[in-house]
């Protein structure tokens, strides 16, 4: 426990925290609540961080480069997998290899887990399916409905749960043509997943975002600096009207910035080493610089509401 505490602690650590380390490294300290982890402050500033994501519609090209490069990349060459491999739906293959694509490889990694379990159970739920839905035009209607009403409630909270239902659904989509043999409809649909998965995610692996790292620094810059100029406000008494609420908005959106670029970074490959712990302390410093302009703006509010009052009486 002493070597730990002295290569976790820092030179000119007192005695009192160094006593307060060993504690949690043993594991006999107090259980630490939220408020010891976060402080009102910075809860409150993360309040105004995530209010401006909400209404933030800004976007911009440079960080979507990449993932239009392995989308295009991707799709071309899953498509051409599935028709040299003389696969029925070589549609399939493409729309899987698109449908992997997410902010960094990380997150492509697991969509495309995601994907393929969710086919593979799908073409399991469709196999039980198929004989119900030939038993009549109407049973066959009424159970891509609820396949569909499925997709709908589950895709945007569990991807792999939605594709279950997804899955199933195109397959009896096609019987609407004509009766099809469920066995190469399943064969089709099995290969064109896996064609699409693994030419996808090698695109995405092939196509290097070597920027990331590049622009989180200047996300990280802009957070600093927009912080700065933001404290400086906040030490004038009497700053220029409207200049406080500009200071606010611009960086609550170099912090909204700031945190989607760490997370496009964090999960790409072939990257230097992230500064971590710099991007956590902007992240602070920016959420308590937040937090006071927003309680600074209500004591002036208040203020000129008493002043009102007092006009009035007088």
């Amino acid at each position: 426990v002493r070597a730990e505490t002295a290569l976790a602690a820092p030179a000119d650590a007192d005695p009192a925290r160094l006593r307060d380390w060993a504690r949690e490294l043993r594991g006999t300290g107090p259980v630490p609540s939220p408020d010891d982890l976060v402080d009102d402050d910075e809860l409150l500033g993360i309040d105004v961080e995530l209010a401006v994501t909400r209404t933030s519609l800004r976007c911009r090209l440079g960080p979507l480069a990449p993932i239009a490069a392995r989308t295009a990349i991707g799709c071309g060459l899953a498509g051409y997998a599935s028709l040299a491999l003389g696969v029925g739906r070589p549609y399939w293959a493409l729309v899987t290899a698109a449908s992997l694509y997410q902010a960094n490889v990380t997150l492509t990694w697991n969509r495309g887990v995601q994907r393929v379990v969710g086919n593979i159970v799908g073409v399991l739920a469709f196999a039980a399916l198929v004989p119900l839905a030939h038993l009549a035009p109407a049973a066959l209607v009424l159970v891509c409905l609820a396949l569909n009403f499925g997709a709908e409630a589950l895709i945007s909270r569990n991807y792999w749960l939605g594709s279950v239902c997804v899955t199933p659904m195109a397959l009896l989509i096609t019987e609407f043509a004509r009766a099809q043999d469920p066995a190469r409809l399943v064969t089709e649909r099995l290969a064109d997943t896996a064609v699409g998965a693994v030419v996808g995610f090698a695109a995405a692996i092939a196509v290097t975002n070597r920027r990331a790292g590049d622009r989180l620094e200047d996300a990280l810059t802009a957070v600093e600096r927009a912080g700065e100029h933001t404290a400086r406000l906040l030490a004038d008494r009497q700053p220029a009207p409207g200049a406080l609420e500009s200071a606010r908005r611009a960086l609550a959106g170099a912090l909204v910035e700031l945190r989607a670029t760490a997370d496009a970074a964090s999960g790409e490959w072939w990257q230097r080493a992230l500064p971590e712990e710099r991007v956590v302390t902007a992240e602070q410093s920016g959420h308590r610089t937040l937090a006071a302009t927003v309680r600074r703006r209500g004591l002036l509010l208040d203020r000129d509401a008493k002043a009102r009052a007092e006009d009035v009486r007088g």
